[in-house]
């Protein structure tokens, strides 16, 4: 008497093929799902972190520009004002916790022009570069310019340098 080998799957008694189908054979599958989910949560994270870092900087820069149009306007000459104007700033920076790669700011001094008893206007357009290179986050940009521009009235009354 010769014996056939049988064929793949009937080496198993039925009845445990029956309890393999039946449990649906899931094992491996939250790997698998956690494989996907992971990096898209973390990708989804950079991108707020990006987000929020943008939008701080942006209020930030508004108060930088702020100050330096102030800080401008109350000085008598307009060298005296760019002067002004860029120490506010570094003070104004560090207040507020930007860190820039490189910052600038630009004056529009006409308002000092004016004769005395007329209204003036200064303005002040401040521009920071913001280092992100440390989120890693694909798609993000190392470096990202964030600029605020501000007006500030003259005094009317100011005296003659």
């Amino acid at each position: 008497m010769t014996t056939h080998p049988r064929p793949f799957g009937s080496q198993l008694p039925r009845r445990r093929l029956r309890q393999r189908w039946d449990r649906g054979d899931e094992q491996g599958s939250a790997a698998v799902e956690a494989v996907i989910l992971v990096p898209a949560f973390a990708l989804f994270i950079g991108l707020l972190v990006f987000a929020g870092r943008t939008a701080v900087a942006h209020q930030g820069m508004q108060a930088v520009a702020a100050d330096a149009a102030r800080s401008a306007s109350m000085a008598r000459t307009p060298a005296s004002a760019q002067a002004g104007a860029e120490e506010a700033i570094t003070y104004s920076l560090a207040n507020n916790n930007l860190r820039c790669a490189t910052s600038s700011v630009e004056l529009d001094v006409s308002g000092f022009s004016a004769p005395i008893g007329t209204p003036g206007m200064v303005t002040a357009t401040v521009t920071c570069t913001l280092n992100l290179g440390d989120l890693a986050v694909p798609g993000v940009p190392g470096t990202h310019t964030v600029s605020a521009s501000m007006v500030s009235v003259v005094d009317t009354w100011r005296s003659a340098p």
